[in-house]
C-alpha cells in the first residue's frame, strides 16, 4: 500500500503562465545586469539551484554562495510579482486527486519532491490554494541533483510516518522524465503525466509505473492499492 506520495509541481500540479522563466530573466537582469541566455536553459525537470548554476557558467559569473543568495532574494520577489500579472492554472484533475488521496480510508502522507527552491514553491502553490495539502517537501535547495532529492524526501516522510519506507511503500507523480528516474533512484512507484513538457510516448519510453494524459484518469483507490 501506498503511505507516502510525493507531488512535483510544475507541469504537473500547475502552470504559471511563465512567471518562474519570466522570473529568472529579470533576476538575472537586474543582479547581474545579463540579459540573454535563459532561453538556452532546459528548465523541465531540473533544480533551479543547477539552472543558475548553469547561467552563471554561460555568463562566466562566480557562482558563489552571495551571488546565489542575490539572485534568489530577487527571484522571488519577481516571481510574486509575475504570479498576480501572468495567466496561469491548477491542471485538470489535480484538485480532484489530492481530494481522493486525503479521504482514502488509511490516507497517505502527501508531500512535494521538486527543484523549485522552497519559498518559490510556496508563493506558486499558495497563489492556487494548493499550498496547505502538503505537509512537508524535498526542495531544489536542499540539494542540487534531482535524485539526491527524492532521497531526502524519502527520509523526511519516514520521519513523520515514525517507521522506515520501503521503495513500493512511495509514488513519485511527476511530468518528466527526469521524475521517472530520481522516482526509480529510490525504487519508488512513478506516476507520469503528460501535462507539462513531455509526451505521453516521451515518458512511456522510461518505463514509470503508470503513464497517463492528465490527474483527470486517476483513481486515488487503485493507484493507493
Amino acid at each position: 500500500m501506498i503511505r507516502l506520495v510525493l507531488f512535483d509541481i510544475d507541469g504537473t500540479l500547475v502552470r504559471t503562465g511563465g512567471a518562474g522563466l519570466k522570473a529568472f530573466e529579470r533576476a538575472f537582469a537586474t543582479e547581474f545586469n545579463r540579459q540573454d541566455g535563459v532561453e538556452r536553459l532546459s528548465f523541465a525537470g531540473r533544480t533551479d539551484f543547477s539552472l543558475v548554476r548553469e547561467f552563471f557558467e554561460l555568463h562566466s559569473v562566480a557562482a558563489t554562495p552571495d551571488n546565489f543568495e542575490r539572485f534568489f532574494d530577487s527571484y522571488v520577489f519577481w516571481l510574486d510579482h509575475f504570479m498576480d500579472r501572468l495567466g496561469g492554472c491548477t491542471l485538470p484533475g489535480v484538485e480532484r486527486l489530492i481530494r481522493e488521496l486525503q479521504t482514502l480510508p488509511k490516507a497517505p502522507l502527501l508531500g512535494l519532491l521538486t527543484g523549485n527552491v522552497q519559498l518559490g514553491a510556496e508563493i506558486k502553490l499558495r497563489h492556487y490554494r494548493l499550498w496547505e495539502n502538503f505537509k512537508f517537501g524535498a526542495f531544489g535547495n536542499d540539494h542540487e541533483n534531482r535524485n539526491q532529492l527524492a532521497s531526502i524526501a524519502r527520509e523526511r516522510g519516514a520521519r513523520r510516518l515514525g517507521r522506515d519506507l520501503a521503495g513500493e511503500e512511495i509514488l513519485v507523480i511527476g511530468d518528466t522524465t527526469l521524475d521517472i528516474g530520481c522516482a526509480k533512484a529510490i525504487d519508488a512507484k512513478v506516476l507520469a503525466v503528460a501535462s507539462g513538457g513531455h509526451s505521453l510516448e516521451q515518458l512511456q519510453s522510461h518505463q514509470p509505473t503508470w503513464a497517463v494524459e492528465n490527474l483527470c484518469e486517476v483513481d486515488a483507490k487503485e493507484i493507493c492499492r
